[in-house]
């Protein structure tokens, strides 16, 4: 017969802690991700740099409560940028392009960067980002 042992609450949650830091392999998957993006919206391939976001996402958006503000702002962003990749029609393969296009791609290139910036901002505000603060510094004062 097992063991029984009285768990208390604080032992159960650390059943749920990794025993590996993965901080720093998170660290350049994310580093990836930024350059890739990068990439792609210098060379106004919005689609891929749209995705290179949503990698992005996936990254912080296991942090957040799925009925978050975070969730819903960044699913309408998503709403609109699906819409204006809607106004591209496909032709036998091939983006047919329209009158109004440089103005679907304008209001595209906004949105994506619109996208960048909240996850950028949202990266920061989980500690995953450029807001640091080293420890070592608070014994200084």
């Amino acid at each position: 017969m097992a063991n029984y042992q009285d768990y208390n609450t604080e032992d159960r949650s650390l059943e749920n802690i990794s025993k590996i830091n993965a901080a720093g392999l998170i660290n350049l998957t994310l580093k990836d991700l930024w350059e890739d993006f990068y990439k792609h919206i210098r060379a106004s391939d919005y689609n891929k740099a749209s995705k290179d976001l949503d990698c992005l996402w996936v990254e912080f958006g296991g942090d957040e409560e799925e009925n978050s503000q975070n969730f819903k702002i960044y699913y309408d962003i998503e709403l609109k940028i699906a819409e204006q990749l809607s106004k591209i029609p496909v032709v036998n393969g091939f983006k047919k392009y329209g009158r109004n296009y440089s103005e679907t791609l304008n209001k595209l290139y906004r949105l994506i960067i619109k996208k960048a910036l909240f996850l950028r901002k949202l990266q920061n505000k989980q500690g995953k980002g450029t807001a640091y603060k080293d420890s070592s510094d608070d014994y200084m004062d």
